[in-house]
C-alpha cells in the first residue's frame, strides 16, 4: 500500500510469546474517559496530573496502566477520526484553568496524524491564562518510547 497515510499502512509484528503470571490491577480512576464526554469540572481532574492519550496508545504500550496511567486522570482522543475537535482545545484549556491541573501529559503514536493532539494541547496552552507544564511522549508502533519532551 504505497502512497497511503503512514497511520493507515498495514503492518504485522511477529512477537515472541512471553508467559505472564498474576492478575494486573487497572489503574483507571474515573469514567468516562473520551475527551468529548469528560467534564473538566469533574472532581477527579481537580489539581490532578492529567494524561491525554491518543486512542491507540493503550493497545500499543504493554504496561500502559503501570507506566503511564497510574496516578493520573485520563482523557482519550483520536486526532485523526474524532470530529468537532475545536471543543478539545476548550476542554484542555479548562483542564488548565478550571481544574487547576498540576501537569498535563499528551501521549501519542509516532504516526503523523497523532501530532494533531499535540497541536491541540499547544493551542490550549496558548489560550490559557494559567500556564501548566505540558509533556509530550511519542510511542512507536511496537510500543517503545521514542521521545519525551516538555512544551
Amino acid at each position: 500500500m504505497s502512497g497511503c497515510c503512514p497511520g493507515s499502512q498495514m503492518q504485522e509484528f511477529n512477537k515472541k510469546v512471553v508467559k505472564e503470571e498474576g492478575k494486573r490491577e487497572s489503574q483507571l480512576r474515573q469514567w468516562p474517559v473520551q475527551l468529548h464526554l469528560v467534564s473538566p469540572e469533574a472532581p477527579y481532574y481537580k489539581e490532578a496530573d492529567i494524561l491525554i492519550s491518543a486512542d491507540c496508545v493503550a493497545y500499543t504500550v504493554a504496561d500502559f496502566h503501570k507506566d503511564h496511567l497510574k496516578d493520573h486522570s485520563l482523557a482519550i482522543a483520536c486526532p485523526k477520526l474524532d470530529s468537532n475537535q475545536e471543543i478539545y482545545v476548550e476542554k484542555i484549556k479548562n483542564f488548565m484553568e478550571v481544574s487547576d491541573a498540576n501537569t498535563i501529559t499528551v501521549i501519542i503514536m509516532q504516526v503523523p496524524c497523532c501530532m494533531g493532539l499535540v497541536q491541540i494541547a499547544k493551542q490550549a496552552l496558548e489560550k490559557s491564562s494559567r500556564k501548566v507544564p505540558v509533556k509530550t511522549i511519542v510511542v512507536s508502533l511496537q510500543g517503545e518510547i521514542l521521545r519525551e519532551e516538555w512544551l
